[in-house]
């Protein structure tokens, strides 16, 4: 009794065990590219850092737009120790106080405020330039995963459907219908259904573990999936709007126009810098018999050998040097657009040829089926009946392979323009 007992509580700790295992394995619903790219973008750890380096610009547009301090001095003057009555040594004493402040000519604040805020902006265009590198690298990743997915599938349909033709053909040798090798060549076969669905299996698995890695995610790899659209859109829109969406779009190439902003602020301050700022000043005293008196003051430096001949003349070139960067950045955003775009057109065009009733996929399943047929039949070789599987598996396998190229050439497209134009 009590060892029927003990079984029955062994058998519901096995099934517990097993759905345990079965949930872990399923874990939660399949991710979309939106929720990996949210993800990815909400934990990167580089994003983040460059996050912080726009809230230092921003501190540096308050710094660069503060007034100068003012000065304040107090002076006691005609303080007797050593002559006179020691005890009052305060007798003949001038106390004054002064006040100074130095008045910033030419606009300086502002044009320091207006340069420290273009740097603000550079620094917000060169982090959506990450962010679109990063996204780049994650969309290859993303996509390196349906592909592998797509491989598997396939690879799992090939050895359901080839063990359904090995158990028909081990009925026709067991009715004496072929020989005995020709049993064996078929089995042997099987091998390389096998191989592909145990590649295909570790493909998917290391892949996730790089999505997994660019998402700085501790998921276990069989509790961790993703779901998408692995398939082509055979509509292109043409060339010149990919052009225009990229100089629109891409961001090193505003930082490369800002640069040239900021260059041409920093030359203008560079000239009012070399004005002349005076020094304003206004000081209190008492000298006896005169109880209370007042002076003011102006202090002009004279600008005679030190007029920020050198600023000038850099500042001037580095609007130069930041308008052919500016004209290097914009040829490259148009020879970026222009490879990806015929890179994406070739795939397309490839990949139509697979695609109808007379393309290579429905070609390689009719011949499958009608060699597999007439092999059952008797009326093929079974060369041709082996040649058929082959060829019907390496048509699917180029078919997904290809697939995986064009999205991966769409994604550098994507990355050329600036923005997501194929999704």
């Amino acid at each position: 009794m009590h060892r029927h007992s003990w079984r029955v509580w062994s058998g519901i700790l096995a099934v517990i065990g097993l759905c345990g295992t079965a949930f872990a394995q399923t874990g939660g619903s399949p991710l979309t590219w939106e929720q990996v790219k949210a993800r990815f973008v909400a934990a990167n750890p580089e994003l983040k850092a460059g996050q912080l380096n726009i809230q230092e610009s921003k501190a540096q547009e308050i710094t660069a737009y503060l007034r100068p301090n003012p000065d304040v001095t107090l002076t006691m003057d005609q303080i007797d120790f050593f002559s006179g009555n020691p005890y009052r040594p305060f007798q003949y004493a001038l106390p004054l106080i002064s006040f100074s402040y130095l008045h910033e000519r030419q606009h300086k604040r502002e044009l320091r405020l207006e340069s420290a805020q273009n740097n603000t902006a550079i620094s917000a265009a060169q982090q959506q330039d990450l962010e679109r590198t990063l996204l780049f690298s994650l969309r290859s990743a993303f996509v390196q995963a349906l592909q592998a997915k797509a491989l598997l599938e396939n690879a799992k349909e090939n050895l359901d459907y080839f063990q359904k033709q090995l158990a028909i053909n081990q009925d026709r040798y067991k009715a004496g219908d072929i020989a005995r090798v020709d049993l064996d060549r078929v089995v042997l076969q099987r091998v390389q259904y096998e191989s592909d669905f145990q590649t295909a299996q570790v493909n998917l698995r290391t892949a996730k573990i790089m999505l997994l890695m660019l998402l700085n995610d501790r998921t276990p790899v069989d509790r961790f999936d993703i779901s998408g659209r692995f398939d082509f859109t055979g509509d292109l829109p043409p060339l010149e709007q990919f052009h225009t969406d990229a100089l629109a779009a891409r961001p090193d190439l505003k930082a490369a126009i800002l640069a040239v902003q900021k260059a041409q602020t920093d030359h203008k301050l560079a000239v009012a810098n070399g004005s002349t700022d005076p020094t304003f000043g206004a000081d209190f005293g008492r000298n006896p018999p005169i109880p209370v008196y007042m002076g003011v003051s102006v202090n002009i430096p004279l600008r005679i050998f030190d007029r920020n001949q050198g600023e000038k003349a850099r500042t001037e070139i580095d609007i130069v040097h930041a308008e052919r960067q500016k004209d290097a950045a914009e040829a490259q955003v148009f020879s970026d657009v222009d490879s990806a775009y015929f890179t994406v057109v070739s795939a397309l065009n490839q990949l139509r040829s697979y695609k109808g009733s007379d393309g290579y996929l429905e070609t390689a399943t009719r011949i499958r089926e009608i060699i597999s047929f007439s092999f059952q039949h008797g009326q093929a070789a079974l060369v041709d009946y082996l040649d058929a599987q082959r060829d019907f598996r390496a048509t699917q396998v180029a078919y997904v392979n290809l697939v995986g190229s064009y999205l991966t050439a769409a994604g550098q497209l994507n990355l050329a323009v600036g923005r997501e134009v194929i999704p």
